[in-house]
């Protein structure tokens, strides 16, 4: 008798919608969570060289907790690549400027670091107030 490992086909994999509201929740238990449905490992289909996952919908990114020292202490750094062009600005900064980007980033690190990571961050929708345009997807509450 012979035996094959079953692969999903790119026709069979469907994407559902989901919401997070993250106020009150602690970063890095957030992301993981978030991570791990664009990813779709929560799916009995999962196969890790496919985009699998979900779009996740995250609300209230402005109200986002952290432990510690982390709002003055921790700093995100990029470079535009030219000689002395590295710019850090610290957690505190960014939730003023652009809070959603702080759950973007905190996502982006636990993907995959290929083209396959990208596709699986567009499927991430952050905004900073409890408003969103995504209504009509009729997206599911996602339990963290």
């Amino acid at each position: 008798m012979e035996r094959r490992t079953w692969s999903p086909k790119a026709k069979d994999v469907s994407h559902g919608w989901y919401i997070v509201d993250a106020e009150g929740k602690t970063l890095g238990r957030l992301a993981t969570v978030i991570a791990s449905t664009l990813r779709g490992k929560n799916k009995p289909t999962y196969a890790p060289h496919m985009d699998m996952g979900d779009y996740v919908v995250v609300i209230n990114a402005e109200k986002i907790e952290v432990t510690g020292k982390k709002e003055t202490e921790k700093v995100y750094s990029r470079h535009s690549g030219y000689p002395g062009g590295l710019t850090q600005v610290t957690l505190r900064a960014t939730r003023q400027r652009h809070p959603e980007r702080i759950i973007k980033y905190a996502v982006r690190g636990m993907l995959p670091k290929s083209s396959l990571g990208q596709d699986q961050l567009r499927k991430l929708k952050v905004y900073a107030g409890s408003e969103h345009p995504h209504a009509s997807n009729n997206p599911e509450e996602l339990i963290v």
